[in-house]
């Protein structure tokens, strides 16, 4: 019987992994400085964080942290703060209404129910208001040190996609496809590499394909 994964056999998944290896192998050796670049101190000023750089950038977001975190301290702080002060003070991010608003929920829900403490599981951080896999995924892994899934943001989108590692769009589809070929010991480190080769050479508009150390594996490669 035929089996299929996004379109390959499940045949050939054995060269995927290998491909997906030899990436990884080479990245490191490009970005050995590669990590999570948000501010934190605890696992409630990551999951801040996380959900303030939702579909925005994290040097901008670490900004906003940087007096934010000074002024509110705990889940609680961020429940009972009038929600205009909230907006008024995450103002600078992109969809700042909204955010300020699943903040504050999230956060009541931390109180109520969690006695203010950040849960440790998938399903209850994907509970909360505003939290998608990309953020538990951040929060999970850089907090907790829980492995669940790969961080699939705009850049691990762009560049698996381009190297045909996925033909999907969907962030969640796309880890899906990336669960299966990149060994689990490795789904954080893959991300951060991704992260950093989507930010330095695999650019959105014009990707720097000359420049590129996987340009020889990279089905999109324009040299």
């Amino acid at each position: 019987m035929n089996y299929s994964f996004w379109g390959v056999n499940l045949s050939e998944k054995g060269e995927m992994r290998a491909k997906v290896t030899q990436i990884i192998s080479l990245l490191e050796n490009v970005h050995p400085d590669a990590k999570l670049i948000l501010n934190w101190s605890n696992p409630l000023e990551l999951l801040i964080a996380a959900m303030l750089a939702a579909q925005f950038r994290d040097d901008v977001v670490n900004k906003v942290t940087e007096n934010l975190f000074k002024k509110y301290k705990t889940a609680a702080d961020y429940a009972n703060v009038n929600l205009e002060e909230l907006e008024n003070d995450i103002k600078a991010v992109r969809f700042y209404r909204a955010k300020a608003r699943n903040i504050r929920e999230a956060c009541r829900i931390l109180v109520e129910k969690y006695n203010g403490e950040v849960p440790r599981t998938m399903e209850e951080l994907l509970s909360l208001p505003g939290v998608g896999r990309k953020t538990a995924n951040i929060v999970l892994s850089n907090a907790f040190g829980i492995i669940e899934g790969i961080i699939v943001e705009t850049h691990v989108s762009r560049v698996a996609r381009r190297l045909g590692l996925t033909d999907k769009t969907d962030p969640d589809e796309i880890e899906r496809d990336l669960m299966e070929i990149v060994p689990r010991e490795k789904w954080l480190r893959f991300s951060d590499l991704l992260i950093f080769h989507g930010r330095r050479i695999c650019v959105a508009r014009k990707p720097k394909c000359n420049e590129c150390v996987l340009s020889n594996l990279c089905p999109s490669a324009t040299l």
